[in-house]
């Protein structure tokens, strides 16, 4: 069966630098292009969070200590994360295509995706970005930047801005063009750059939406009839990191549900996953979510591993 999949790729099939990166793409591209060889389309999202805030903090740097640099927004800085993540991601998946023979094409299209002003993420900013640092370095940042810092799973302090939901791709009908003419698309990277309606007229806004609940909205415009999302883990956990930790190959919506009104799922890194499957499945006909790791991407299409969240 030839499937429709729109691949949601996590951080770590990007890495934290441009060179780190530019090295990961090549295995990365592998294996999507596995999936192309097995006669799949495949249309990819991808995060943005250490990239955006990297570019960001390093234009600010720039332009508050004697450069020459012009003080960027957040949304052109979003833009340039798209820019640049696509360009390694579309170049890796061209050569290993090309090695392949396989005579397809590869574009990565700038997305903006339509958010609501009076969402409440607004006033709740939550969604972490660009670097590490410790509890002193984030408060003298704070003081200097007004910006607002969070810990980020034990791991150190980072900056956070809102995350609305999406509402609509701008750039759909091109997506979709592209796709359905046999195209390999790389699209609403880093959840899409954020933009509001006001006066009739699209302006951008600083925030970041989740990167799985853009790319459940981009699986249902599309028709896709997989949603997979690659993370870190090869399955979902129940009490993950606990002794009693047991991981899921199976779940139905209403059994996602439960578990996360249960708090099994942590905000800011499996919980949006299993809402955006939750929010895929409901809304498409005949269709699962995947969620597993990019090197077992292949087993999990097969139903050899991952976890797979169905509707009741």
């Amino acid at each position: 069966m030839r499937n429709r999949i729109v691949i949601a790729l996590g951080g770590n099939a990007l890495g934290n630098t441009p060179e780190e990166q530019l090295n990961l793409v090549k295995s990365t591209a592998k294996s999507l292009v596995d999936l192309i060889d097995k006669g799949n389309d495949i249309i990819i999202s991808h995060g943005n969070g250490p990239q955006v805030g990297m570019i960001n903090t390093g234009m600010e740097f720039s332009s508050q200590n004697g450069g020459n640099t012009p003080i960027i927004s957040f949304p052109e800085c979003g833009a340039m994360s798209q820019g640049y993540i696509g360009y390694h991601l579309q170049q890796a998946i061209l050569n290993e295509l090309k090695k392949r023979d396989i005579k397809k094409n590869c574009a990565t299209i700038i997305t903006e995706v339509e958010v609501d002003a009076k969402d409440k993420a607004f006033k709740n900013p939550t969604k972490p970005i660009g670097t590490f640092y410790s509890k002193e370095e984030a408060d003298k940042l704070a003081l200097i930047t007004g910006y607002e810092f969070m810990e980020d799973a034990g791991r150190g302090f980072r900056r956070v801005v809102p995350s609305p939901s999406p509402i609509s791709i701008l750039e759909i009908k091109t997506i979709k063009f592209l796709a359905d003419n046999g195209n390999v698309v790389i699209a609403v990277g880093g959840g899409g750059i954020p933009v509001l309606l006001k006066n009739k007229k699209y302006v951008g806004t600083d925030a970041v939406i989740d990167k799985d609940k853009t790319s459940a909205l981009l699986a249902q415009e599309v028709r896709a009839n997989i949603l997979l999302i690659l993370t870190t883990v090869e399955k979902v956990s129940l009490n993950f990191g606990k002794d009693n930790q047991k991981t899921l190959s199976r779940m139905t919506t209403n059994e996602a549900k439960d578990y996360i009104n249960n708090n099994q799922f942590a905000t800011g890194s499996m919980l949006p996953k299993i809402e955006a499957c939750i929010d895929f499945v409901e809304k498409s006909k005949n269709s699962i979510a995947i969620i597993t790791s990019l090197e077992k991407v292949s087993d999990a299409l097969d139903g050899k591993t991952g976890t797979k969240i169905i509707k009741e």
